[in-house]
């Protein structure tokens, strides 16, 4: 694809294929459209991310891209996925919640007791928010975006998931009552039991605090993202706003598990 012209905002190579843009991504830049396939920059993650779709295509998880190999400029090409993807966080039904936390369960079991998920007991996919999921009749129905996955323990992904499709300090958001309800829809839907379920607060707070640490080395330059130095501090802002909330309103959130 060394040729090529734009047409209509879209880029097309000799070959006639239209690279149409997709936007929306926080981390990784690049990613287009090529008919029914997604292209995106390789990276060191590439070979990891390979291994585990082919996982979850063998084992008959549908709510994954599949990867179909590089093109010539070395991107990886993945199946797309039809549907839409989530332009922005908001208010999420009691359905959607728990049809996402299903959606969690069964990749997770994909995963359990594999290679790729030694020695931990998963692989997580680490950013399983509704930004990277596709929905489908207005309902979740696949993840995308893998570049994060790694073996972990299942909270890592609760706890995330929680935060993001049922936690928010915003102002207008629903009260906490009602968002710690939604957690526990979350944690049902995914079969958390036991003990487990009363430490889905403090898996929230880890993930909050990870994500303010994560741009706070973006800011100190010792991660690489193509961001503004505004988007960069007012994302560390909004993690630690939603520690504080959680961890101000952790009792609400604990007994609502019980």
């Amino acid at each position: 694809m060394s040729e090529g012209r734009l047409c209509g905002g879209a880029y097309v190579d000799t070959e006639g294929d239209v690279e149409v843009p997709l936007v929306g991504g926080r981390i990784t830049h690049g990613v287009v459209r090529v008919g029914d396939t997604v292209r995106r920059p390789a990276s060191a993650s590439s070979p990891f991310v390979a291994k585990l779709l082919h996982h979850l295509e063998q084992q008959g998880f549908a709510g994954a891209p599949r990867y179909l190999g590089a093109d010539e400029a070395g991107r990886d090409i993945f199946s797309y996925l039809s549907g839409h993807v989530p332009a922005r966080f908001q208010r999420w039904s009691d359905d959607q919640v728990s049809a996402a936390g299903a959606l969690l369960r069964s990749l997770h079991n994909a995963t359990r007791g594999s290679s790729l998920a030694a020695p931990s007991p998963v692989v997580c996919h680490h950013d399983p928010g509704p930004n990277n999921a596709v929905f489908r009749n207005d309902m979740p129905t696949a993840f995308i975006d893998f570049d994060m996955a790694a073996p972990g323990s299942p909270l890592e992904d609760i706890g995330y998931m929680s935060w993001l499709w049922c936690v928010s300090a915003k102002a207008g958001a629903p009260p906490v009552d009602v968002q710690a309800t939604q957690v526990r829809v979350l944690a049902d839907a995914y079969g958390l039991a036991g003990p487990e379920r009363g430490v889905v607060v403090d898996a929230m707070l880890e993930r909050q605090a990870r994500n303010a640490r994560f741009w706070a080395e973006v800011q100190a330059g010792f991660t690489a993202v193509e961001t503004t130095d505004q988007q960069i501090s007012d994302r560390i802002a909004w993690s630690r706003r939603e520690y504080e909330h959680t961890a101000e309103h952790r009792k609400v959130f604990e007994d609502t598990l019980k």
